[in-house]
């Protein structure tokens, strides 16, 4: 199977180690295992608990009281509706097997995480995208989405919040893009990996919207936990059993240990979940005033996630433009090129307080002298 290269992973894994100051991190700030034993509450008994734990496969879908945290955090769903995996995206192209075949009509929302155009397209499928414009704040013109649309369409594909502007779709636009759904027949995947980071109220999940609605997410982003490499798919139950037929040949389970610490913190997911909106929150507000302050940059305030598309007014393209930054201030962003969006750079917000800062500041500092 041919598929495109995923720019913005291979930007990642070039870069990532390289910087003094990384401003491309999607994740809110990462938790220590230490800063989890605390919320948890679990500092004295751990040692115990994974000195008792036998190293086999385990429960094969997610052990049940792992998938009763993560249906917790759902309005409409039971641990029957939950098939854990290795992270989102895991969790996104087990759902492409298992549903997209040679074909098929996929819609997009773009821009997006790469998977949700690229996989489709790899399986033979035609892929129709829609595009979000900064003129009308990045907001998904639901007429041009009934206007993609077809009788045969299989499935509609979007992040949500949105990955990188921070657009987010509220309610009464999600339950009109069920509609649309339900008008072909078709799924709605919706990638929720960034769902807990909402500047206001936590939005809902397609999944209990529309009954062909799939939710996918993890313990990476809004959990701070991306080393655990834990997601999971939410569903109708006959969607997860076929796609069960799919993982036998690739992942077969997750780790045991990593469902313990995943079934910690999700236990705990007021918490983290707390502390994360509190790290958004905050540093979206230093952003915003950098932004306000810098006379060659513009953007849309996102309404969610931890990263937004900034327009730097330069001459250079934005992948030589970021390596330039890098070059020049060792502050790491992530050229919009790799997203199929030149013009701009994505910059992650949800760091260290600190590293924010004076990454802006080095940015800035160089934009002066340039």
């Amino acid at each position: 199977m041919r598929i495109e290269p995923f720019g913005v992973e291979q930007w990642m894994n070039t870069w990532e180690t390289r910087c003094d100051l990384n401003l491309a991190e999607t994740c809110v700030a990462s938790l220590t295992l230490a800063e989890l034993l605390q919320i948890a509450g679990k500092t004295q008994s751990m040692q115990a608990d994974l000195g008792e734990l036998r190293m086999t496969y385990g429960a094969i879908t997610g052990s049940h009281a792992l998938r009763h945290a993560v249906a917790a955090l759902f309005k409409g769903q039971t641990a029957e509706n939950v098939l854990i995996t290795h992270g989102t995206i895991g969790a996104n192209h087990m759902v492409y097997q298992t549903l997209v075949e040679r074909g098929d009509h996929v819609v997009a929302v773009t821009p997006t995480y790469q998977q949700h155009t690229a996989i489709p397209r790899s399986i033979g499928a035609e892929v129709t995208e829609v595009p979000l414009r900064e003129a009308v704040e990045w907001q998904l013109n639901l007429d041009t989405m009934r206007a993609a649309m077809r009788p045969d369409t299989r499935l509609i594909a979007l992040t949500n919040p949105n990955n990188p502007t921070g657009a987010l779709l509220d309610r009464a636009q999600l339950e009109e893009l069920a509609q649309i759904a339900r008008d072909s027949d078709a799924w709605v995947l919706c990638d929720e990996v960034y769902r807990g980071t909402e500047q206001g109220e936590t939005m809902p999940s397609i999944a209990d919207l529309h009954d062909k609605g799939i939710s996918t997410g993890s313990t990476s982003k809004a959990f701070s936990l991306a080393g655990l490499r834990l997601g999971w798919i939410v569903g109708p139950r006959g969607l997860l059993q076929q796609a069960e037929i799919h993982r036998d040949y690739t992942t077969i389970s997750v780790g045991m240990v990593d469902d313990y610490f995943a079934t910690m913190a999700l236990e705990n997911a007021d918490t983290i979940l707390g502390r994360s909106q509190e790290i958004v929150r905050r540093n979206l507000g230093i952003l915003v005033d950098w932004v306000a302050g810098e006379p060659r940059a513009r953007m849309v305030r996102p309404k969610a996630g931890t990263t937004a598309l900034v327009a730097l007014d330069t001459d250079l393209p934005s992948y030589d433009l970021c390596e330039r930054i890098l070059e020049r201030t060792g502050v790491m962003f992530t050229p919009g090129a790799v997203m199929g969006m030149e013009g701009y750079v994505r910059i992650g917000y949800a760091c260290e307080t600190e590293v924010l800062r004076a990454g802006l500041a080095r940015v800035s500092d160089w934009l002066s002298r340039g």
